[in-house]
């Protein structure tokens, strides 16, 4: 018998038990359904008891899931209590968005309508590897990219949702031959240079996608080069350089360049939202339920037919919270 129960398991366990409905108790705990079975199925095991029934068509308690329900009411009650009594005002939650006007500055704008009477401030880092380094060292507490991208030591500190399949786009040079174009099948950049943050220690997470995507289509990623900051200097670079730029759907558009949709096939880049693991914050629960509205809502987890993905795409496209 174990001498620690993680109250999670617990308010999983309950939510399960008053709703007899593992997808609704899901929606409810904004968690995927695997993970929330994930932690029936560990709760069983350090009980040593079944505690539901399961069948294609209903949930029950077990007895012992019965004898359970009481005492995980009372514990969580009591939990609930202490927090309370210590709670002051939450301090602000500071979220990277890595860029403006990207799915991220979305899926803030709606979590701050959810959550009006917490404040959630946005940061601007340049890549998930920087900063899920920020995150783990305090410095910010969520973020949004490409998970499977990171380190296992990186990974292994944060909690994450998967968010969307963002269709990837070029950022070209107005006059760039190819700028005419509405959308940009993937084969006609054959023989381009594409930058894609090559040397940025804060980008190592998009560099790889970029590999992978360009693996045998004849198109090199631009050398290590310092990092422009700010829209107004990065344009300036990139007209300098004539460079493409390997980017997403809803990039910002720089002055004297185009942005045009990859295609044939559509690259998709998975995108999470990250956190701190064991964070305690309404603004996470804010970021995670917007995220979950959203995704819903525009069709962000439907992949367009014959689209890319990245092999390394290891990780569940669900949660690990």
């Amino acid at each position: 018998m174990p001498r620690d129960i993680d109250p999670r398991l617990l308010r999983s366990f309950l939510a399960v038990a008053e709703d007899l409905h593992f997808t609704r108790a899901a929606a409810r705990l904004y968690v995927a359904q695997q993970a929330l079975s994930r932690d029936i199925r560990r709760l069983e095991r350090m009980l040593g008891a079944d505690l539901f029934v399961r069948t294609t068509r209903q949930v029950t308690l077990t007895p012992d899931g019965e004898r359970l329900l009481p005492y995980a009411r009372r514990v969580l009650a009591a939990q609930d209590e202490l927090l309370a009594a210590f709670a002051g005002e939450a301090r602000p939650l500071l979220v990277d968005l890595n860029s403006e006007g990207m799915t991220s500055g979305r899926v803030l704008a709606l979590a701050r309508e959810l959550a009006p009477r917490h404040e959630l401030m946005a940061r601007f880092e340049s890549g998930l590897t920087g900063a899920a380094t920020s995150i783990l060292a305090g410095r910010i507490d969520a973020s949004f990219g490409y998970v499977d991208g990171l380190t296992p030591a990186l990974r292994s500190g944060l909690s994450y949702q998967f968010v969307r399949y963002e269709p990837m786009a070029v950022l070209l040079p107005y006059d760039h031959p190819l700028a005419a174009r509405t959308e940009v099948p993937l084969g006609a950049l054959a023989g381009e240079t594409v930058y894609a943050g090559a040397g940025n220690p804060a980008t190592p997470e998009w560099t790889e996608l970029a590999r992978q995507l360009f693996a045998g289509r004849s198109v090199e990623i631009a050398p290590p080069a310092p990092m422009a900051a700010g829209a107004e200097e990065f344009g300036r670079v990139m007209a300098k350089k004539r460079t493409p730029v390997l980017a997403v759907v809803n990039f910002p558009v720089l002055p004297g360049a185009v942005l045009c949709p990859l295609v044939d096939p559509v690259p998709l880049s998975p995108v999470w939202l990250v956190w701190r693991k064991g964070l305690n914050h309404p603004g996470v629960d804010a970021l995670r339920a917007a995220a979950a509205t959203l995704a819903k809502s525009e069709g962000w987890l439907e992949r367009p037919l014959g689209s890319w993905l990245p092999t390394t795409v290891a990780t569940a496209m669900g949660d690990n919270s």
